[in-house]
């Protein structure tokens, strides 16, 4: 097996990813369209590959509290679109290359009618004005205390200013999240290049924003669940790449099919789709050679969305979860007790006009 790898090379993995990505289903899936946009995010995240002398040449290892990291790491970033979570695009390679670095290299696949949101790290001048070169529009979040001036002040809060050459709408909130536990309050500044606030009202483009953690939601799909939080295998770059693109390839697959599923149901969230149901059935499948034969019925839902049609998770509720650094596979705390329990929230919302820059 390794030897056919080998003899596969990378560029047919990379064809075949060009092939797949893209968004599934239609301007009525529930959850991906957002005012005639589709909701779309861009993140990174970092993934371990072998510590071999080849990878080590490529790769390096982060540095940590107690020295550098076991296995050298590389950083992908997605552009996925939020209601289905399908990849759009991604871009991959050392660490040595920070996010804002490899983040131009998704433009390509913008264009009008996307709104893309953006995590406050994304919140650069060139990378702002390149998007909006595509047709696309963002929502960013912004530093606090960076200077944006006033322009004009709009009756819902929100002010127009700018962001290098590009005109934005800047609003300024705090969101508190109320549990059994307690409540927090935090502050927010986001930015948009969406300046109508009758058409786009400041409101929901904040509720909006939230969106953006559906690519974390990616993330875990992939490292965790794909993975099983393990370390990748190949210990040459080449192999690597092949790796990352064989694992977006699969990851997408099983995305369209669960589009596709939910898709024949009016109404239906994509977001009640159960990923391990469609894995865990798309491993039976080739594992079996089940559906393989001519005589075989070819439909749109097909064996996974089928499974997945008839196991749909139940609507999904408003929780909270306190953030902690962990990996997948680790059973032991670094320091003291986490707090991993997911509770149920409450979200109050108040917009600040108070600001001044």
């Amino acid at each position: 097996m390794a030897q056919a790898r080998r003899r596969v090379g990378t560029e047919p993995l990379h064809r075949l990813f060009d092939l797949l990505r893209g968004p599934a289903g239609g301007v009525a899936t529930v959850g991906a369209w957002w005012r005639g946009l589709l909701v779309c995010a861009v993140d990174g995240t970092l993934m371990t590959i072998p510590d071999s002398p080849q990878n080590q040449a490529e790769f390096v290892r982060h540095r940590c509290n107690n020295g550098g990291a076991g296995y050298p790491s590389l950083r992908l970033l997605v552009l996925v679109s939020c209601g289905t979570r399908t990849v759009l695009d991604a871009v991959f390679g050392p660490t040595t290359n920070g996010e804002t670095s490899y983040a131009p290299g998704l433009v390509r696949s913008l264009r009008e009618g996307m709104i893309v949101l953006l995590d406050r790290n994304f919140a650069v001048q060139a990378l702002v004005e390149a998007v909006t070169g595509t047709g696309a529009h963002v929502l960013v979040r912004v530093k606090e205390h960076r200077r944006l001036p006033v322009l004009e002040r709009f009756p819902d809060g929100s002010y127009l200013s700018r962001l290098g050459a590009v005109a934005v709408r800047v609003i300024d909130c705090e969101i508190t999240v109320s549990t059994s536990q307690g409540r927090r309050t935090g502050a927010y500044r986001l930015a948009t290049t969406l300046t109508g606030c009758h058409t786009h009202p400041a409101a929901e483009l904040i509720r909006l924003y939230h969106e953006r953690w559906e690519v974390e939601t990616s993330y875990l799909e992939m490292q965790s669940t794909l993975l099983g939080g393990r370390v990748l295998r190949a210990r040459t770059p080449a192999g690597v790449t092949q790796e990352v693109f064989a694992l977006l390839v699969t990851y997408q697959i099983l995305r369209r099919a669960m589009a596709d599923a939910t898709g024949t149901r009016p109404a239906t969230d994509p977001d009640r789709a159960s990923f391990s149901i469609a894995l865990n059935t798309a491993r039976d499948l080739l594992v079996q050679a089940a559906g393989v034969f001519n005589d075989a019925v070819i439909d749109l839902v097909g064996t996974i969305g089928r499974r997945v049609l008839a196991d749909l998770m139940p609507d999904r509720r408003i929780r909270t979860r306190p953030r902690v650094v962990k990996r997948a596979i680790s059973k032991y705390n670094a320091r003291a007790t986490v707090d991993r329990t997911s509770y149920k929230a409450t979200i109050s919302i108040d917009i600040l006009t108070n600001r001044t820059t």
